[in-house]
């Protein structure tokens, strides 16, 4: 069974709970107050606001009523998730942390830095009285439990390997966070724009889950590869073209990134197979990715070594890495397919499984709807 892309740095159980030694990038320390207009809204719990303050005094019995199993789990029983669980402890997006329990602003985005622990990890909380802490002895360990000011759920720990200025690393739990992403401007300038073709599959499938990733700009569903100029599905479905179905994904670098793009692709699909993903059997199947610089291509290579040598897989992937030559659009109902046609049987068994494996493994990087 393929484990996830995020849990192929394996930990103990006892290391997890430990502090872990940091690879600390530069930080700006300075720290603004930005105003935020964006608010979450969770109307089945009626104790939470990005606004209140007030101490709350709620029993755990409650609690479990209006929280998640794996929230309350966490926050109220001081379960620890598991390392690399989504994209939020490397994410560089600008926002404001909120508790995911009572809704108090914990964090801003330029208090936080990419550790090696694979939890969102900062070095400054955002006031004194947003984050407490206790002793906690458990494991037979001395640590600092770390606390909502608020609600006082368990949010994570706090270490004494962070960077400058405080030399503080609060390791949180991603599930005790929600995140909310400064405003942006709706236009977007076009030298923030790249593209990157990769295939994974049936287009239909991989074309789905990129339109939901935030900062993807535009995904078209096409072919690319092969000795046929402007081949037709047709001719493609009969695997004689070399041609493979692929999408062109356009996104903002400022808003996503390349190893953002290749974490999803390597989530969605099974890049062991060779030619065929499941039910789909032909070359015109085969994981690959078209680079279009060698940036893109040290990039896949890159991510490839580390998964295979990490052993992510019980087999060795297989995707392969061909230059870029030109890109085909498919026919207009090709685009689109599955928001056009989700009553459909192979929507419903093939490509929706695969939405919410993404949805359920970046979910705090989709898109607002």
């Amino acid at each position: 069974m393929q484990k996830s892309i995020f849990n192929f740095l394996l930990l103990s159980p006892l290391f997890m709970l430990n502090a872990c030694g940091q690879n600390n990038k530069n930080q700006n320390t300075t720290s603004k107050t930005i105003t935020v207009e964006n608010v979450i809204l969770k109307p089945e719990n009626p104790y939470y606001s990005n606004t209140a303050t007030t101490k709350l005094n709620v029993t755990d019995a409650e609690w479990k009523k209006v929280l998640s199993p794996d929230l309350y789990a966490v926050a109220r029983q001081a379960d620890t998730e598991r390392a690399f669980t989504g994209t939020m402890w490397n994410s560089e997006t600008k926002g404001t942390y909120f508790c995911a329990v009572c809704g108090l602003k914990l964090f801003r985005s330029n208090q936080k830095f990419t550790s090696s622990c694979g939890w969102p990890s900062f070095f400054e909380q955002e006031n004194k009285e947003s984050v407490v802490f206790k002793s906690d002895n458990s494991f037979g360990m001395q640590r600092t439990e770390a606390l909502c000011g608020r609600c006082d759920s368990h949010l994570g720990h706090l270490f004494d390997d962070g960077p400058a200025p405080t030399g503080k690393r609060y390791c949180m739990n991603a599930i005790s966070l929600d995140f909310v992403p400064d405003s942006v401007t709706t236009s977007t300038n076009n030298e923030n724009l790249e593209t990157i073709v990769l295939g994974g599959g049936c287009y239909w499938c991989v074309e789905a889950v990129y339109e939901n990733l935030q900062g993807v700009d535009k995904v078209v569903s096409g072919f690319a590869g092969g000795t046929v100029e402007n081949p037709s599905y047709e001719e493609v479905c009969t695997g004689s073209t070399g041609a493979a179905e692929v999408v062109q994904i356009t996104y903002d670098k400022n808003k996503t990134n390349l190893d953002e793009i290749f974490q999803v692709f390597f989530t969605v699909h099974d890049p062991t197979t060779l030619h065929r993903q499941g039910g789909d059997v032909g070359t015109q199947y085969r994981s690959v990715i078209f680079y279009a610089t060698e940036e893109q291509r040290k990039a896949a290579e890159s991510i490839i070594a580390e998964l295979n040598n990490a052993k992510v897989y019980s087999s060795k992937i297989v995707t392969t890495l061909e230059p870029f030559k030109a890109f085909y659009k498919a026919k207009d109902y090709h685009q689109n397919y599955y928001e056009n046609n989700k009553d459909q049987t192979y929507c419903q068994l093939v490509i929706q499984p695969k939405i919410e494996k993404f949805e359920k493994v970046f979910k705090d990087r989709l898109k607002k709807k």
